[in-house]
């Protein structure tokens, strides 16, 4: 126990290191992630800023036409996952909870982004197939027992050279562990799938709790 102590908080202590010694987020996402923290019932499912700073320089790097998150939250990555997007580019962002649209569509509009941004408010499984493709940046942050479903609704309609994002596969370290529960079974399951899938390449961070990153050759 006392081992187990020591290194979390290590992980702690150089997570706290890495987010001051990279670039600091702008102060609209610091105000979003503060409301997150005062307004709802589980902050900790808001991509943190070490993962929001990869994502917002991932997506610079690309420059992707078409993007599309599957799990909006409040907002947190979508901005961030924005910052790549050109003038005729735009964001596809679907989330199944109504109650979190307020938030969203506050942050979004003081972005400036409201018209490159689409909240999609249900079902992705519904909403998926009516989006227009292709899309060149994939982000999957939402329910975990369905991710490997998403990649099956996507991975034809990911341009050639697309990257597609998928957090939490580690899941707090679970799927190291033999008597795994459905979400985490289902995670393992997803991470199997893609390390097997012959139209792509992958790689997994320890970022945060666990994040994919896949280009599609």
């Amino acid at each position: 126990m006392e081992h187990r102590t020591g290194h979390n908080d290590l992980y702690t202590r150089l997570n706290e290191y890495c987010e001051k010694m990279s670039t600091p987020p702008g102060e609209l996402l610091y105000r979003l992630e503060r409301e997150t923290h005062l307004k709802t019932l589980a902050p900790q499912m808001m991509s943190g800023r070490l993962q929001g700073q990869f994502l917002r320089m991932l997506s610079s790097w690309i420059k992707p036409r078409r993007i599309l998150e599957i799990g909006t939250f409040t907002g947190y990555a979508t901005l961030c996952l924005a910052e790549g997007l050109g003038k005729d580019s735009e964001l596809h962002t679907i989330e199944a909870n109504p109650e979190m649209a307020y938030l969203i569509r506050k942050y979004l509009k003081e972005s400036g982004r409201q018209d490159q941004i689409q909240l999609h408010l249900g079902d992705a499984h519904d909403i998926i197939p009516g989006l227009p493709g292709p899309f060149d940046l994939v982000f999957i942050d939402a329910g975990k027992r369905d991710y490997e479903a998403y990649f099956n609704l996507i991975i034809d309609r990911v341009a050639p050279g697309g990257c597609i994002l998928a957090d939490n596969v580690l899941w707090s370290g679970k799927v190291l562990t033999p008597d795994q529960d459905e979400d985490t079974a289902s995670l393992h399951a997803f991470n199997a799938l893609v390390r097997a899938d012959e139209r792509i390449e992958n790689i997994i961070l320890p970022l945060r709790d666990g994040l994919m990153l896949a280009r599609k050759r």
